[in-house]
């Protein structure tokens, strides 16, 4: 008599950058596992000295816009342009949920309203040590400083492991708006084990940041 093997496998996890990778602007991308996926943030760029007659430069949506169906929301990290100055783009193409801290909805609204867009889109507010669902995957906001209000970090819980995306980040321990960055869940994740760690911090790799 054969005994079958269990299958210990885990679901693989895929991590597409769309923008923002080796460059400052247009930040995005898209986490997939099985058939779902979630995008964090959705940002632009602004052209160099020959892009002439270019405004703005968004990320390829290429693969969002095939893989459509798949896609089970937008998670933003903070407010700033090169973080969310592409939504209102994508969202013309596919209509998906929005999830964010106060203050980053509050700026995603006005750009809503200017593209046409205000009341089409549904905006969920998450605070820090909230989670939501995305499919086969959760993602937990963690409290971080950066030069806005209300910013956040990620860590993304998948079948595979945890992943975690710092989002844009200092260590602030007096911040003028809100509390300190939340230390001791990153080390609390850390202790328990990540899988990856996805770092956003301008300058990082120079000496002297």
């Amino acid at each position: 008599m054969k005994t079958a093997k269990k299958d210990n496998r885990k679901t693989p996890v895929k991590i597409i950058p769309l923008g923002g990778l080796n460059e400052i602007g247009k930040n995005m991308t898209a986490f997939e596992c099985s058939n779902d996926i979630f995008i964090v943030d959705c940002g632009l760029a602004f052209p160099d000295s020959e892009m002439l007659g270019v405004d703005i430069v968004i990320p390829d949506f290429t693969y969002i816009e095939r893989n459509q169906a798949k896609v089970r929301g937008v998670v933003l990290t903070h407010g700033h342009e090169d973080h969310i100055g592409g939504l209102a783009y994508l969202l013309k193409k596919i209509n998906v949920p929005v999830y964010g801290t106060k203050l980053t909805l509050g700026l995603v609204d006005g750009k809503l309203k200017e593209h046409g867009l205000s009341g089409k889109v549904t905006l969920t507010e998450v605070a820090p040590k909230k989670t939501v669902k995305m499919g086969c995957m959760a993602v937990e906001f963690i409290s971080v400083n950066h030069s806005i209000p209300d910013s956040v970090g990620l860590a993304i819980h998948t079948p595979a492991g945890v992943l975690v995306h710092t989002g844009d980040f200092k260590v602030d321990y007096t911040p003028i708006n809100g509390g300190p960055i939340d230390l001791a869940r990153f080390g609390e994740l850390g202790s328990k084990g990540v899988l990856a760690l996805m770092a956003d911090s301008t300058n990082a790799e120079r000496p002297g940041f």
